[in-house]
């Protein structure tokens, strides 16, 4: 049996995980919100919600409703669904319980909400999950020694509540609006110079970079929501490859499912 996995998020952890999932032969799907808040736009299936469709590293993600579904699957492509509350679930025409596997890659750092359905695999990306009692596995998201690690019992590393490396690249809302661009993904900013604006007020970068990421203009955020990521390295890559950190978190979620599939004496 080849099960159908259904990813929580897309963004761009959540885009590298179904990357990994979909060139290892596995079915994907993603649920999002209506207006998705990644910031990596390029490297995040989030952004078939705004476009149609969007192509990361050659794998294809696509927007469609519930009877358009099966034909995306069929393509080969990544269907995208705008259904936060994972209500696909339901509906047993598209998605069967017995052989659907969860991916929780939201990264929301709070306890989750129950899934409306049971299903033999629900894997919890980071803080808030705790394999065994909300979930039944969880893999580490935090940089360190155990980054994509499985745990069947326990939690992983609590959230430190501070951006990984330099503190100073992420760029977050001065004001609640709708965000202006005044550069684009892939920019060089110098230090200083104005990225966006929010209500009025400028965002500057905080030294000399690539824009790796921007929040979609239409999507309203507020105050002190991340909105940007400058990268001091130059090369294009950082804003086109997924990050080794995403595709470390999903050779642990394919871990996790073919231990699965061999638990219940289905991955011949």
């Amino acid at each position: 049996m080849n099960p159908l996995i259904v990813i929580r998020g897309g963004g761009d952890l959540a885009s590298g995980v179904a990357i990994r999932l979909h060139r290892a032969g596995f079915q994907v799907a993603i649920l999002e919100l209506e207006k998705p808040l990644a910031v990596r736009r390029t490297v995040a299936f989030s952004e078939a919600v705004y476009e149609g469709a969007h192509t990361v590293e050659d794998v294809t993600a696509r927007l469609v409703s519930a009877d358009q579904f099966q034909v995306a699957l069929e393509a080969r492509e990544i269907p995208v669904l705008i259904d936060p509350d994972a209500n696909i679930l339901r509906n047993q025409f598209v998605t069967s319980p017995s052989s659907t596997f969860v991916v929780d890659a939201r990264l929301l750092k709070s306890e989750p909400e129950p899934l409306p359905v049971n299903v033999p695999l629900h894997i919890g990306l980071g803080p808030g999950f705790s394999a065994g009692e909300n979930c039944h596995a969880v893999i580490e998201t935090r940089r360190s020694h155990t980054l994509g690690r499985v745990y069947w019992q326990g939690q992983p590393q609590p959230d430190s509540g501070l951006p990984e490396g330099d503190p100073r690249r992420v760029l977050r809302a001065p004001a609640s609006g709708r965000v202006r661009g005044l550069k684009s993904i892939g920019d060089f900013c110098r230090e200083e110079e104005a990225i966006a604006e929010v209500g009025g007020q400028q965002v500057h970068s905080p030294f000399n970079g690539i824009l790796r990421g921007l929040i979609h203009p239409s999507a309203e955020v507020s105050e002190g929501t991340k909105i940007g990521d400058v990268d001091p390295r130059n090369g294009p890559e950082v804003c086109r490859l997924v990050s080794d950190k995403a595709l470390s978190v999903g050779g642990g979620v394919l871990e996790a499912a073919l231990i699965q599939l061999k638990k219940a004496g289905l991955d011949s």
